[in-house]
């Protein structure tokens, strides 16, 4: 098995703040490279409204902007000393546009954080890692986040 590509996909949660380690050392122990993913959701793209282009094109400028600027705080300290590392920002639905960016970047392993959520919960915000698990062209590691 050769593991060159890890794609640590993040939602900036708690959860996720608990997975990376997993990242972190399994791309140090096979001297893979590490791509840290965010995916801004598409609302619009999800719920099918109409919203004129100018305000919604301000409003993702602004959430990528966002996200960008939280990639570069969240993981400092983890990423001490890790150099072979890149920072990735999507925008659309995130199970859809994770799993796609592993077929196109040809990822070999994909580490995602798990909410573990039940009931209505569970029903209303679905899981994106569910999802990933089952369309990723990869193996995923599903980290469950602690309980809270």
């Amino acid at each position: 098995m050769e593991i060159k590509k890890i794609m640590f996909a993040t939602d900036f949660s708690e959860g996720s703040a608990h997975a990376l380690p997993y990242a972190v050392d399994m791309a140090k122990k096979y001297g893979a490279k590490l791509l840290l993913v965010h995916v801004v959701y598409d609302v619009a793209k999800t719920a099918g409204w109409y919203v004129p282009h100018v305000s919604m094109d301000e409003m993702y400028g602004e959430l990528i902007k966002g996200a960008k600027a939280e990639l570069d705080k969240t993981f400092v300290e983890e990423m001490r000393g890790f150099k072979d590392v890149e920072q990735v920002i999507l925008k659309g639905i995130p199970y859809e546009e994770i799993t796609r960016f592993a077929t196109e970047g040809k990822i070999d392993l994909i580490v995602i954080a798990t909410h573990g959520r039940k009931g209505i919960e569970r029903m209303l915000f679905g899981s994106t890692a569910e999802q990933v698990v089952r369309y990723s062209p990869c193996p995923v590691l599903s980290v469950r986040a602690t309980q809270y």
